[in-house]
């Protein structure tokens, strides 16, 4: 009966110098109980306190599986876009129906523009995306971002053809002039506010049955950066407007990339 008594004892007593099998890589890692936290830290918090002891083995895929999509870091385009058929030095875009919520809606036309294989595109919020408010927005939004850290950053910003004129299906040429659109869509190159003194250029260009409107602005207190390019066009229930930016540092040395990059931009 003693040895039985002792054996008891034994068994529900811990020993604090017994090991948990796997408890190396399970002690480095930490719980977070913040809003963000990652699935991994999720499927984690929601497993028993039995199988976290136990060290079970379903343990091992978090241990090893890559992170989710959101966590992943950018790739350089040139990894998965096709070399651009007029200058194999860059590589294509050509937006489709998978890329934002606008294509798939349909209020937008498809549009292509080179980049250096060198950028990465950004993540953009879904406010700002226009994913909240498909098929009926009534504001601008956002549809691409690309960046590049020595060189600058290109977007492309889609504007329901309502908020610039009643006319519907209208041509550019039906919302004004140069000057008269750069008015009212200059607060999305900027990323603030426009002054009509920023405006250092305008031109006009022909493609087939599409005009577009080309800007050149000097903006010291952009938020984009204090030199933009600019380039729009009006088409379907849209207007599209395309934006380069650098700082005066990326400038002197991107300045040529970025007008081949807006020269390329079509819808």
């Amino acid at each position: 009966m003693a040895a039985i008594s002792s054996l008891s004892t034994t068994l529900s007593t811990p020993n604090p110098t017994s090991k948990i099998p796997f408890s190396s890589p399970l002690s480095s890692l930490k719980l977070s109980s913040k809003p963000h936290q990652d699935s991994r830290s999720l499927q984690l918090t929601s497993l028993s306190r039995r199988e976290f002891l136990n060290g079970s083995v379903a343990l091992l895929p978090l241990l090893i599986s890559p992170p989710p999509p959101s966590l992943a870091k950018e790739v350089e385009v040139g990894a998965y876009l096709p070399p651009s058929p007029a200058d194999p030095s860059f590589v294509l875009f050509k937006a489709t129906s998978k890329d934002t919520p606008a294509l798939r809606a349909g209020n937008v036309e498809p549009y292509k523009f080179i980049l250096p294989p060198t950028w990465k595109q950004l993540r953009i919020a879904n406010i700002l995306s226009g994913n909240y408010c498909q098929p009926k927005c009534a504001e601008p939004w956002v549809e691409v971002k690309f960046e590049d850290e020595k060189q600058g950053r290109v977007q492309v910003v889609a504007s329901p053809l309502i908020r610039l004129t009643n006319k519907p299906n209208a041509t550019i040429e039906d919302i004004g002039s140069p000057e008269k659109l750069i008015a009212s869509l200059g607060p999305f190159v900027t990323g603030n506010t426009f002054d009509p003194d920023e405006l250092v250029e305008t031109s006009i260009e022909k493609r087939g049955d599409q005009t577009y409107y080309k800007y050149v602005l000097e903006t010291p207190y952009a938020l984009t950066g204090s030199h933009n390019l600019a380039k729009a066009t009006a088409k379907g229930s849209t207007v599209v407007l395309f934006v380069a930016s650098a700082n005066d540092k990326q400038w002197p040395s991107s300045q040529k990339t970025l007008q081949a990059i807006l020269d390329s931009f079509e819808v």
